[in-house]
């Protein structure tokens, strides 16, 4: 499979991040994705900005951006996490951030965003309590006692690693009183594309934000660096395009120091379309399956296809796209006649923008 080949130079600094727009079929999506997103302009922030102040009184706890749970004009993904806190914890976010899921180019070190997003909402306490919640868990919210050493309390497996953000976060000063917490992405994994670090930025994000003086900013860099940290087995370059990327710009990271700059890669515009295809069989069957549903949109038109995930990492259950927009109709049917006439689950589609960086709701 033959990755794009983004090019072009690095453009200046981002001013502020870019906003997530997401298109695609809602059979991958959760229900609570809906349509574009739709929140105001984020506040810019300055990743070469000093570290923000340490043990510092909180904010206190206001309806974010105005009230977002009850703004008909609001993204209804952010609505409803701004909404759950509140039902099931009894108290409003002090601060909703949205992180975008991102992929990999297929080369190395080269990743982007995608323009659906995962949302995270999080309150200040003061009595050493994380309690954490999630719509995909509704059975398993918990209130656990915040240590900063030690083993890690028993907790519902989904929460282990909100946990481990939390617990990395407190050591580094933000929110060592405790947080209340509520975490919901737009896609699920059928998908196909990582859920567990677009979460840890808009956890890392939200919880930061909402322990800091009102008007400061998270340090992504420093966010960066504690994530890194605390989730070594997490995938640090999808956590980096998804705090610091660029609508139409995909991010060439170093290695060491831990540095990007940006090349273009905006299907859009020059008349293309990336497209997430997921197939649906039994995990033995997916590498087959990708096989060929890949050979399928070829002979329909496509230009390259490639895994979302790295290199060296096994097939998963998905493949990235790229065709001219004018065969968008036509790949797909030859796809999913394929499938049906050997009688296998047609994949899902799921259109995919380039998108921006993580972001406050407002």
């Amino acid at each position: 499979m033959t990755p794009p080949a983004p090019a072009g130079g690095a453009p200046p600094a981002p001013g502020r991040p870019g906003a997530a727009a997401r298109t695609g079929n809602a059979d991958s999506a959760h229900p609570a994705g809906g349509g574009p997103g739709q929140g105001a302009t984020p506040r810019p922030v300055d990743p070469a900005a000093g570290e923000p102040g340490r043990g510092t009184t909180p904010k206190p706890v206001e309806p974010a951006g105005g009230d977002l749970a009850r703004r008909a004009t609001a993204d209804p993904l952010f609505r409803l996490v701004a909404y759950a806190l509140e039902a099931a914890h009894g108290r409003p976010p002090a601060a909703v951030w949205s992180a975008p899921y991102a992929f990999h180019l297929g080369s190395p070190g080269l990743v982007a965003a995608a323009g659906w997003p995962t949302a995270a909402a999080a309150a200040p306490r003061t009595d050493g309590l994380v309690r954490l919640s999630s719509l995909s868990h509704p059975a398993d919210s918990c209130d656990l006692p915040l240590s900063l050493s030690g083993p890690p309390p028993a907790a519902p497996a989904w929460a282990a690693r909100p946990y481990a953000v939390l617990r990395a976060l407190a050591r580094a000063g933000y929110g060592r009183g405790g947080t209340d917490l509520h975490v919901q992405g737009s896609l699920t994994a059928a998908a196909g594309l990582a859920t567990a670090e677009p979460a840890d930025c808009a956890m890392a994000l939200a919880v930061a934000d909402a322990h800091m003086p009102a008007g400061e900013q998270p340090d992504r860099a420093h966010l960066a660096r504690l994530l890194a940290d605390a989730l070594p087995e997490g995938d640090d370059t999808l956590r980096r395009a998804a705090l610091f990327a660029l609508p139409g710009k995909a991010l060439l990271l170093a290695a060491e120091p831990r540095g990007h700059r940006y090349v273009t890669f905006d299907p859009a515009a020059s008349g293309a379309r990336l497209v997430l295809v997921a197939v649906r069989g039994e995990p033995a069957d997916r590498p087959a399956d990708l096989a060929r549903a890949v050979a399928c949109a070829r002979r329909a038109g496509a230009l390259s296809a490639w895994p979302p995930g790295p290199a060296q990492q096994q097939p998963g259950r998905s493949v990235l796209v790229l065709l001219p927009e004018a065969r968008l109709a036509a790949v797909r049917a030859a796809v999913a006649e394929d499938f049906r006439d050997r009688e296998r689950p047609v994949p899902r589609f799921l259109n995919i923008a380039v998108a921006g960086a993580a972001r406050r709701e407002e």
